[in-house]
């Protein structure tokens, strides 16, 4: 448990060490925000087919493969339905300034913040349902590729809120509040898969589809948007067999 709760902390407080680099770096080039993030789409990928997904059918006996897809495509609809209450991370990567924006800009900020909680929650279960499985190589192949994708995330999202005229310790309040989230779907993740073996293998699967369209809907789309897609794409593919021959290594 102790090490569940430590990985919990990890991975939501990558989030604030993002946003602490994006203090530091305000002016990150889309080049290297893309080759980053494609790393850590790369590294999601291989830990959602080969953590989550894989396991899936293993502990599913019988009907795993029929449980393993229909988790994976009620974990997609579920981020599908969320994406569609709030607005896409990608969207507020160059806010303009102007009267227009000042108009709104509380409600962008409540938005804004909203968006990355909401997408936060399910990595956050993906993480703590990995340790359900009790393999923990596994589990931090997981949480790590989910961490690595946290930090770049952090970073981004300093310039937006602060345009919208936050004041640099309340922008660094909503950042870290974002992460708390994560670390509560982390926990919720742990305990759900942990009490029911019955709901483990749909809850595997759940969280797998929730980080496929995850990047597919989002990361790759922004990392294909500013000119690096080259740099991006075999930085994906760098980061997906990097966790699948970590994932051999340490099976």
């Amino acid at each position: 448990m102790e090490m569940v709760l430590l990985t919990a902390l990890g991975v939501g407080g990558a989030t604030v060490i993002g946003t602490a680099i994006g203090f530091i770096f305000k002016k990150i080039t889309h080049k290297f925000s893309d080759i980053v993030l494609a790393f850590a789409a790369g590294v999601m990928l291989a830990a959602a087919v080969f953590g989550l997904i894989e396991p899936s059918v293993e502990y599913g006996g019988k009907y795993g493969i029929i449980i393993a897809v229909a988790g994976v495509f009620v974990g997609a609809i579920f981020l599908f339905l969320i994406d569609k209450l709030v607005p896409h991370l990608h969207k507020w990567s160059g806010i303009k300034e102007g009267e227009e924006e000042n108009k709104r800009k509380i409600g962008k900020v409540f938005l804004f913040v909203m968006a990355i909680a909401i997408h936060n929650f399910p990595e956050g279960i993906a993480a703590g349902v990995g340790f359900g499985t009790e393999n923990v190589a596994e589990a931090f192949v997981i949480a790590g590729g989910i961490a690595l994708q946290n930090i770049p995330e952090g970073m981004v999202i300093v310039g937006p809120m602060l345009a919208t005229g936050l004041s640099k310790g309340k922008t660094f309040l909503y950042a870290a509040l974002t992460g708390v989230i994560e670390v509560v779907g982390t926990l919720i993740g742990y305990f759900a898969a942990s009490i029911s073996v019955v709901i483990l293998p749909f809850a595997l699967a759940f969280a797998g589809g929730t980080m496929l369209f995850v990047i597919s809907h989002e990361m790759i789309p922004e990392t294909h948007s500013h000119g690096a897609e080259n740099g991006a794409t075999f930085s994906l593919i760098f980061g997906f067999c990097l966790m699948f021959v970590f994932d051999i290594l340490l099976g």
